[in-house]
C-alpha cells in the first residue's frame, strides 16, 4: 500500500511515541496532539491504533525485505558477495532507522503485548530469516558454504550484535573516547566497525574452504 504525505507524517509521529512510551502506553490522542491534527483524521486514515502500527511495520520493512529478495535473484554476485551486501543492508537499516529499532526492541522486551504486535514481530523476523536462508542455501548448493550452518543462530548473532551496539552507544562512546563525535559521525563509525566485524564472523562460519583448512 502506498501512503500519502499526511499518512507518512502520522506514521512518523506514532513511531517516535511508540519508541518512547511503548505501543500500550501511547494513545491515539497522544499521536494527534504530537502531530497537531484532529483525532478523527487518524481514524479516517488508519481506523485504529492497531492498523497504524501495522502501517509502520509495513513501511519500515517492505523495502528492506525486497532488497534481500533481489539479492538472491542477482546472478552476477557470488554467494559471499550477497552475504556481505546483506550485512551492509541490515547494518544500514538498523542504524538509520534507530527509532523503529527502538520500537521493535521495546515491544520484544515487553512483559505483555497485544496479539497484533506479536504477529507483526513474528512476520517481520520470519521474512528476514527466510531471505537469509535463501542466500545461504544458494552458497551451500554451489559448494562454497559449509552445510552445517544453524541459520537461526547466525541470524540471532547478527541482530543481537547490532542491538547491543545500538543500545549501548553512550558506553561505546566512553570506552573508545568518542565523546566529541556528532551522532552522524558516530553512526558512520559504527557502520564501518560493525560491517567489518560481521563480515569476518559470517565468513568464518560459512566459508567451506576456510573451515576445511582450519580442520586440517
Amino acid at each position: 500500500m502506498e501512503y500519502n504525505h499526511k499518512q507518512l507524517q502520522i506514521i512518523g509521529v506514532a513511531e517516535k511515541l511508540f519508541a518512547e512510551k511503548g505501543f500500550s502506553g501511547t494513545s491515539i490522542r497522544d499521536i494527534s496532539q504530537e502531530a497537531d491534527i484532529n483525532v478523527s483524521m487518524i481514524s479516517y486514515y488508519f481506523g485504529s491504533k492497531e492498523k497504524l502500527i501495522e502501517a509502520l511495520f509495513e513501511t519500515r520493512s517492505r523495502d528492506f525485505v525486497n532488497r534481500l529478495e533481489s539479492l538472491l535473484l542477482n546472478v552476477d554476485l557470488s554467494p559471499m558477495q550477497k552475504v556481505n551486501l546483506m550485512i551492509d543492508g541490515i547494518v544500514d537499516r538498523l542504524i538509520e532507522k534507530q527509532c523503529f529499532h527502538n520500537v521493535v526492541v521495546r515491544e520484544q522486551l515487553a512483559g505483555s503485548r497485544t496479539p497484533i504486535i506479536s504477529e507483526l514481530l513474528t512476520v517481520m523476523k520470519t521474512k528476514n530469516l527466510r531471505a537469509m536462508e535463501g542466500i545461504i542455501q544458494e552458497g551451500q548448493k554451489l559448494g562454497v558454504f559449509t552445510t552445517d550452518v544453524d541459520v537461526l543462530m547466525l541470524s540471532t548473532t547478527l541482530f543481537g550484535t547490532l542491538n547491543q551496539a545500538i543500545s549501548t552507544q553512550p558506553f561505546y562512546r566512553h570506552i573508545n573516547q568518542l565523546e566529541d563525535l556528532s551522532q552522524d559521525e558516530l553512526d558512520n563509525h559504527l557502520k564501518r566497525k560493525l560491517s567489518i566485524h560481521l563480515k569476518k564472523l559470517f565468513r568464518a562460519v560459512l566459508d567451506k574452504e576456510l573451515n576445511e583448512a582450519i580442520a586440517s
